[in-house]
């Protein structure tokens, strides 16, 4: 042991400046770490979204945001599910076998990709490059179309035209079916965009 006289003004100051330094080193680091974590408004985004349909007649569509991206969900009549299986040999991927895991969830992977026959919902991004499609839903002549338009949605940026079911059809820019997104149903009249399995 050392026979010098320990200066005990200068052990506080050693300590009480230790002490200090630590708290503002905690204080600096707790946001800093915290600022890893991503915001409410980015959790809000990647949220699912509920849907209430009660209120949608047979040949209505309304469109909910999930993810920064329109999804539209149409309520299709008899007559429109019914001409569904009929366009087959016009589209370039009736049965969505083209990248089945990207853009058509198993239980969607039917003729009317729905998980009920009367209910379309799809992303409403051309999967060319990424325009919104008009709704072109009454069959008949229409400009861009041709004459035994059966219904669906044109693209005005590049003239792919999808059916009421969003498939793509043949020799067209787009590639691929409008993608159907994770979804399920909560009851009769709300569905959950986002979300595809039961807690």
């Amino acid at each position: 042991m050392s026979d010098t006289p320990v200066d005990t003004s200068k052990r506080t100051w050693l300590i009480a400046s230790t002490c200090a330094g630590a708290v503002g080193g905690v204080a600096t680091a707790v946001p800093f770490v915290s600022s890893f974590e991503p915001s409410e408004k980015a959790k809000a985004a990647g949220a699912a979204v509920e849907a209430d349909i009660s209120a949608l007649k047979p040949g209505e569509k309304m469109t909910v945001e999930w993810r920064g991206k329109p999804v539209w969900i149409l309520k299709r009549t008899p007559e429109q599910v019914a001409e569904l299986p009929k366009l087959d040999g016009e589209l370039a991927d009736p049965q969505s076998k083209r990248h089945p895991d990207e853009f058509t969830p198993v239980y969607a992977r039917n003729e009317t990709r729905s998980i009920k026959p009367d209910v379309l919902v799809v992303v409403g991004i051309c999967t060319h490059l990424g325009c919104s499609p008009s709704d072109r839903l009454a069959p008949g002549p229409q400009p861009s179309l041709p004459n035994d338009w059966q219904g669906g949605f044109l693209c005005p940026c590049h003239g792919s035209t999808f059916d009421l079911a969003g498939r793509v059809f043949k020799n067209k820019p787009a590639p691929d079916n409008l993608e159907v997104p994770p979804h399920m149903y909560l009851s009769d009249t709300r569905l959950l965009i986002g979300e595809d399995k039961k807690a």
